[in-house]
Order: structure tokens, then C-alpha cells, then sequence
């Protein structure tokens, strides 16, 4: 995880595009409303709170996916609503979106059984599984890749040219969780003796990705360290993006952030799930929900990629 290299020229951005898989900037990140924004976007760990041990939200027939904060709740709701919508007709029942701040929070519901299927982050289900609480079910191809990787970021005027530059700078982590907005900046740091509390200024979590570009974009971090599928997507949508910022850093390939069930589902639900996404690119509706997704399809996993 210490291994990285280094990006000649970068991409950056401006405002928002509503993401496919993976990206939407709020909106409303415009002039004067500046502190209000940030207020918004940079939310401090000592600030969040678990759901209570033991609570079980109410069961019903409904069918609950849970979707991990790689996106703000705006851009999470716009890009996976269809997919949700086509899932609950498939299943013959209401599909309902169940959204956390944090990682954990949808880790800790997938665990008690309270969501039937999650869309999370790599280091979220790493987590996860290690604690014998979820398995994978599929992940997503994208561009013919079932990898990705992070990118640390920073505004195009920026006089940074490689991570070390940093130092002493505001950098943005995305979650704890966060295999490339925490875990990936955390092993730099550490194979150069290094923890954020000595290297950085200040840190700060905004608990999404585009949150995290958006800091960027608007100068409230120098730098940050985001899914690159986010990125890279946002890009091709908005080209002014690639103006605004720059990538000076990439990582090495990881698998890509996959789709899991609770441990304890049963398998008769779990086969049904599992057949319905695979077989999606063969739909002509789930053609458009994997297209606002970014998604050429869902396959099997490889759990190698994930250290498994």
C-alpha cells in the first residue's frame, strides 16, 4: 500500500455534475455562502453519532440497499434511484435507500441484517468481512477494469507537484473507512515515518468524495485523496474539472468498491439478488440504470483483490 507513482498531468474541476457511479459536487458551493458550505461538507468525527446498541429499524417487506457515503446524499440518491426502482419491480415489493453518514454506520446495519444489500466502499467491506459480518456478491466493471485506484488531488494553481509537498498543508480525508480517502494517504504517510497529526497542518473528514473535490475546488483543503472512478467520471462529464484541479499522485490498482449482502441473509434471497444484477446489462431498463450508474455491467468477484 506504500508504493505509488507519480502523475504527470492532471484534471480538475469546477461545480458539479450529477455522477454516474460515482460523482455529484453539491450544489450551492457558490460565492458568499462559503462558511455555510464548509460547515455543510466538513463533518468532525467527534460530531457523529452511532445508531444505539441493539436497535433494529422496524422489519417490512420491503427491500432495503444500503449505499455507502462514496457520494453526498444528493448525488448518491440521483445516480442509484433507478437501480433501486428496477430492483424493487424485479422483486415484486417497495425498494427503499437507506443512507449513513459514516462507513461504519451502513457496516453496523449490514451486520444486524437491517439492509438486504449494500453498495460500499473497499475498505468498508475489507472491514467488514474481517469481522465475519458481510460477503461479496458482485462488483462493477468499468471500462473493462474491476480495479481502481487514488488519486491525490489538488487546485490547478497549487505549486505542489508530489505528495511530500504537502506537508504542512490542509488535506481532506473522506472517512476512516475510506480505502482510498483515509487508508491509502495513511500508508504514504507511514512508510515516511510520518502520521497526519505531524505532516499536515489539519486534517479534516468530509465523508464523501465529491465532498472532498469540492474542498479542493473551492480552497477549503490543499489537497486531497479520492476515488479516482469519482474523478475520473466527473471529468468526462464536466472538462472544466480537469482545469480546476490536478492529480499529482496515483496508487497502485485495488479491487473496486463491490456490492455485499449481510452474512446472515438467506441464500434463497441472495441467489436472487446475485442472478438480477448480474444479469442487468441484458435488460433494456437495467441498460439505463447501470448507464447513470457508469457501469458496463456487474460480474463475479475475484476476493484476491481484496486480500482474501
Amino acid at each position: 500500500m506504500t508504493m505509488f507513482t507519480k502523475r504527470k498531468s492532471g484534471g480538475v474541476w469546477r461545480k458539479a455534475v450529477c455522477l454516474g457511479l460515482l460523482f455529484f459536487l453539491l450544489a450551492g458551493c457558490e460565492g458568499g455562502q462559503q462558511e455555510k458550505v464548509e460547515q455543510d461538507r466538513l463533518i468532525r468525527l467527534d460530531n457523529l453519532r452511532q445508531l444505539p446498541a441493539g436497535q433494529v429499524e422496524p422489519d417490512s417487506q420491503s427491500l432495503r440497499i444500503g449505499v455507502g457515503a462514496i457520494l453526498s446524499p444528493q448525488g448518491t440518491a440521483l445516480s442509484y434511484q433507478p437501480l433501486i426502482n428496477y430492483l424493487g419491480r424485479k422483486m415484486g415489493k417497495p425498494a427503499i435507500l437507506v443512507q449513513r453518514k459514516t462507513y461504519q454506520e451502513l457496516n453496523d446495519l449490514l451486520a444486524r441484517n437491517v439492509v438486504d444489500l449494500g453498495f460500499i466502499c473497499t475498505g468498508a467491506y475489507v472491514e467488514g468481512a474481517r469481522n465475519g459480518a458481510i460477503s461479496l456478491l458482485v462488483v462493477p466493471r468499468i471500462n473493462g477494469k474491476t480495479t481502481y485506484r487514488a488519486f491525490v488531488i489538488v487546485p490547478a494553481a497549487s505549486p505542489a507537484r508530489e505528495f511530500t509537498d504537502l506537508r504542512g498543508k490542509v488535506f481532506a480525508f473522506t472517512d476512516p473507512l475510506s480505502n482510498t480517502g483515509y487508508l491509502y494517504p495513511l500508508s504514504l504517510l507511514q512508510g515516511m515515518g510520518q502520521q497526519p497529526e505531524t505532516f499536515f497542518g489539519r486534517t479534516i473528514f468530509t465523508y464523501s468524495h465529491d465532498r472532498s473535490m469540492a474542498a479542493v475546488m473551492e480552497g477549503v483543503a490543499d489537497g486531497a485523496s479520492v476515488d479516482s472512478l469519482v474523478y475520473e467520471f466527473a471529468v468526462k462529464r464536466n472538462p472544466d474539472i480537469a482545469r480546476r484541479t490536478r492529480v499529482i499522485w496515483e496508487s497502485r490498482d485495488f479491487g473496486i468498491p463491490p456490492v455485499v449482502v449481510p452474512r446472515t441473509i438467506s441464500p434463497e434471497r441472495k441467489a436472487l439478488l446475485k442472478d438480477l444484477l448480474l444479469g442487468l446489462h441484458q435488460d433494456a431498463e437495467g441498460e439505463k440504470a447501470l448507464a447513470v450508474l457508469g457501469v458496463e455491467r456487474f460480474v463475479e468477484p475475484e476476493p484476491k483483490l481484496y486480500g482474501f
